[in-house]
């Protein structure tokens, strides 16, 4: 699927819940405007908690791609991948940071090629190391593509803080629709989000961790 249809399909997605993407992208704000003004333990937390709650949109789309309605519980269901998610963010945000600080192309890469990894831990229930190396190993073939369609990702952010920063309880969830349709096209959906969410394990990727 062309890089562009993502993207329309992210605002397809969006438009069948708009009022549960809207409300959810509230609450996620509003979480980290309050931990912003706690000094340091708040920043830690805030850190800790965004890469769970983003995986909201995630599971929320995921579950529409499969021809189901979410329901606004949906949203915090990362929270039963928290340890792996963190450690997902952490390992990958280190990694590509080192990169950036080395020199500017590594970290590029790095960026784009762990952009699919938080989602492979919630799909396949990976540990955080397979699922970075898994997403590395599968973007490097498309990694340009992926970098046009990441920089437009970006865009349309920009565009949500351009106007008056409302735009971003759009275009955060617009963006993270578009993002689950490209891990669909990438991967598929391996598993089942059906009401409950249930535990089924996907099979081992076969790479170890360091």
């Amino acid at each position: 699927m062309p890089l562009g249809e993502y993207l329309k399909t992210g605002w397809e997605l969006f438009k069948r819940y708009p009022g549960g993407f809207i409300g959810f992208s509230l609450v996620y704000f509003l979480i980290q405007i309050a931990l912003a003004m706690v000094p340091f333990v708040g920043w830690v937390a805030s850190a800790a908690l965004s890469p769970v709650l983003l995986m909201g949109y995630f599971i929320a789309s995921a579950k529409m791609l499969q021809g189901r309605n979410p329901q606004f519980g949906d949203f915090f269901l990362g929270f039963r991948f928290f340890s792996p998610l963190l450690l997902t963010a952490l390992v990958g945000g280190l990694l590509t940071g080192i990169g950036w600080l080395l020199l500017i192309i590594p970290g590029a890469y790095l960026m784009v090629g762990y952009l699919f990894a938080a989602s492979l831990v919630v799909d396949r229930r990976l540990d955080y190391w397979p699922a970075l190396e898994l997403s590395r190993t599968a973007v490097n073939p498309i990694w340009f593509g992926m970098f046009g369609f990441f920089l437009l990702l970006v865009l349309v952010n920009l565009l949500g803080v351009i106007a008056l920063g409302v735009g971003l309880l759009i275009s955060l969830p617009v963006s993270s629709c578009a993002l689950t349709a490209a891990y669909a096209g990438l991967f598929g959906l391996q598993s089942d989000y059906s009401e409950g969410f249930p535990d089924n394990p996907a099979p081992p990727s076969g790479i170890a961790a360091p």
